[in-house]
């Protein structure tokens, strides 16, 4: 019966089945699923095979986005749960897309994706000034992405690195990097630890690089 639930809620936010993923949610609870088995087992599951949806290009743009409304449907009913239970994110993960870029679809995927791995993300936005980049860091982010799809911004990739390191933040914060505008040569050139090329990569580059499983 548990299997059959979490089976349920795995595809219907794979589906983006909207409008009854709190009434499935709830269901599971009553039976006696663990809130944190419907979270990792249910919607993370479902988020990865989004997300590998959308690298192979199964899924689009709109695909994701509903998907993700239909997971935040359940976690809407589990954030409780999980908060009173003591149950912490991953870790921290700040994104946003570089000063003089008003881009932000990608980040945002990347973002939803990331939030669906069981990542607790704080998004900056777009235009986003390098030492806000600094200010998450200093603040307890253990990763920070920037995103750019103009070439014209990716000086300021470089100045966020360098302002870490100016202020003694670098060692303690991963940096990666993504966006039309990047490449995996650039971000070794300006010091990043890692490039996404879309939303699975980028999820499996931060897992690989916090040391998670």
């Amino acid at each position: 019966m548990e299997d059959d639930l979490l089976t349920g809620i795995k595809a219907g936010v794979v589906a983006g089945r909207l409008g009854g993923m709190g009434d499935m949610t709830r269901a599971a609870l009553d039976t006696g699923v663990p809130a944190a088995d419907i979270m990792s087992l249910g919607l993370i599951e479902a988020m990865s095979i989004v997300g590998e949806k959308f690298e192979k290009k199964e899924y689009f743009v709109p695909e994701v986005l509903v998907s993700a409304r239909a997971m935040h449907e359940s976690m809407d009913v589990l954030r409780p749960l999980l908060e009173a239970s003591g149950v912490e994110p991953l870790a921290r993960v700040t994104m946003g897309t570089v000063k003089g870029d008003l881009h932000d679809i990608g980040k945002d995927i990347v973002s939803i994706v990331l939030t669906g791995a069981g990542f607790e993300v704080q998004s900056l936005g777009a235009d986003v000034p390098s030492e806000k980049f600094v200010e998450a860091a200093a603040g307890g982010a253990g990763v920070v992405g920037m995103s750019s799809l103009l070439t014209t911004t990716r000086p300021r990739m470089a100045e966020v690195i360098r302002l870490l390191e100016e202020r003694g933040l670098r060692d303690g914060v991963k940096v990666i990097i993504g966006g039309a505008a990047v490449t995996e040569g650039f971000a070794n050139e300006i010091g990043a630890d890692g490039y996404g090329a879309d939303a699975a990569q980028a999820v499996r580059l931060v897992k690989s690089l916090l040391g998670i499983q």
